[in-house]
């Protein structure tokens, strides 16, 4: 929504299609949040030549794109301080432990952070993996694999930095390192907690 009430703003004049295009999005699915945001006043469209239409933003609309926005940051900001402290103190456990060799199970901005944090406690980043990704990548300098057996350097453990199929890699991950060198940020926990019990 933030996306689409920026795009409005900064070109009214632009197709649904060039639109779906520059959000990344349905062409299907623009025309539905257009509709939503003109229903709710957001969003006014007028009618230009060649059957086509130009929206631009009511001051509703310039209201609700600064209080998403607000919105974004606010997570935003909040999400990096508390995947920092998790990521410090998964590090921190893992030298306790003895682990100096971790890779990072999904690509992501968590795995991001999980670098930073790396570097800050002294442990070596062996690799990233991420299923979606080409053999022979690399994501911020690192080795990027598509499967936890194209590890060229054996981790001591994996920390799941997986947003999106956080569950399913956790799963994976367990059955083949076991749970004592499976680490999982605090922030996932909850979630995958959740799902757990949503699946009994």
């Amino acid at each position: 929504m933030l996306g689409l009430l920026a795009s409005v703003e900064e070109d009214g004049a632009q197709s649904q299609r060039r639109l779906a295009a520059e959000l990344g999005i349905a062409l299907g699915l623009v025309n539905a949040y257009l509709k939503r945001c003109i229903k709710k006043g957001l969003v006014k469209a007028r009618q230009a030549p060649a059957r086509r239409y130009v929206y631009y933003l009511t001051p509703q609309g310039f209201a609700e794109k600064s209080r998403l926005t607000v919105e974004y940051l606010s997570f935003s900001f909040g999400f990096f301080r508390q995947a920092k402290e998790d990521c410090a103190a998964l590090f921190q456990h893992a030298q306790a432990r003895g682990f100096e060799r971790i890779a990072l199970i999904g690509k992501s901005d968590l795995a991001e952070i999980a670098t930073i944090c790396a570097v800050e406690s002294g442990i070596k980043i062996v690799a990233t993996v991420d299923a979606m990704s080409d053999r022979g990548g690399s994501f911020i300098g690192l080795p990027l694999v598509s499967s936890i057996d194209e590890i060229e350097e054996r981790p001591d453990a994996v920390v799941i930095t997986d947003l999106l199929r956080s569950y399913e890699v956790s799963e994976q991950a367990l059955a083949v390192f076991g749970e004592d060198r499976v680490l999982i940020p605090r922030l996932l926990r909850l979630r995958l907690r959740e799902r757990g019990e949503a699946a009994q």
